[in-house]
C-alpha cells in the first residue's frame, strides 16, 4: 500500500503534464463569427462626427456600391494604426464610411488630420447604440457592407498590410 502512494504523486503529475501538454498541441479558434454576417445592416441615422463630412445613415448603403463601415475612435491607439490600410483601401477604390464611437467632433476632427481622412461619411454614436446593433465590441472593427445594405464581412480589429488583399477580394466580389 505504501510503495502505492509513493508513485502517487508522480501519477498526478504525468497526468496534469499531459493535459497541459494536450491543450499546447490542439490549435485554438480565435475566429468570432458574428450572428449578423448575412443580414441587413441594422436601421440607424447618426449624426455627422466630423467638421468636414456628412453625417451617416444606414439607407445610404442600398445604393448598389458595396463600401467599408469602419468602427473607429479618435482615442483608439489601434485605429490609429490601421490608418495607412485605409487610406489604401481608399485608393484602390473601396468607398469607406465610418462611426465614432464615445467621442466628439473636435477629437475626431484632430485625428483625421493627423492619420488621414479615407472617409466619404462620418456619424457619431455617442452612446455606442450602433456599435451594440452591430454586434461590434470594440474598436477598431470594420464591416464589408454590399449595394444593398447586407453585412458580408466582420473583421475584429485593426486591419494589417497583410489583410488588405482579402478585404479587397470581399469587395470585389460583392459588386
Amino acid at each position: 500500500m505504501t510503495r502505492t502512494l509513493i508513485w502517487l504523486p508522480l501519477l498526478l503529475f504525468l497526468a496534469f503534464f499531459g493535459l497541459f501538454a494536450s491543450g499546447l498541441l490542439k490549435p485554438d479558434d480565435h475566429l468570432i463569427n458574428s450572428r449578423l454576417v448575412g443580414q441587413p445592416l441594422p436601421a440607424f441615422s447618426l449624426p455627422a462626427a466630423a467638421s468636414d463630412r456628412p453625417a451617416l445613415d444606414s439607407t445610404e448603403f442600398a445604393t448598389g456600391k458595396p463600401r467599408l463601415l469602419n468602427i473607429f475612435a479618435s482615442w483608439c491607439v489601434p485605429c490609429a494604426a490601421e490608418a495607412p490600410q485605409l487610406l489604401a483601401l481608399k485608393q484602390a477604390g473601396v468607398e469607406i464610411d465610418a462611426i465614432a464611437i464615445r467621442d466628439a467632433r473636435p477629437d475626431v476632427d484632430r485625428f483625421l488630420t493627423r492619420y488621414g481622412n479615407p472617409y466619404t461619411r462620418i456619424g457619431l454614436d455617442a452612446r455606442s447604440t450602433v456599435q451594440m446593433a452591430l454586434g461590434s465590441s470594440g474598436v477598431p472593427e470594420t464591416f464589408v457592407v454590399d449595394g444593398r445594405g447586407k453585412i458580408l464581412h466582420q473583421h475584429i480589429g485593426d486591419i494589417r498590410a497583410d489583410d488588405v488583399p482579402d478585404i479587397l477580394k470581399i469587395v470585389k466580389d460583392a459588386r
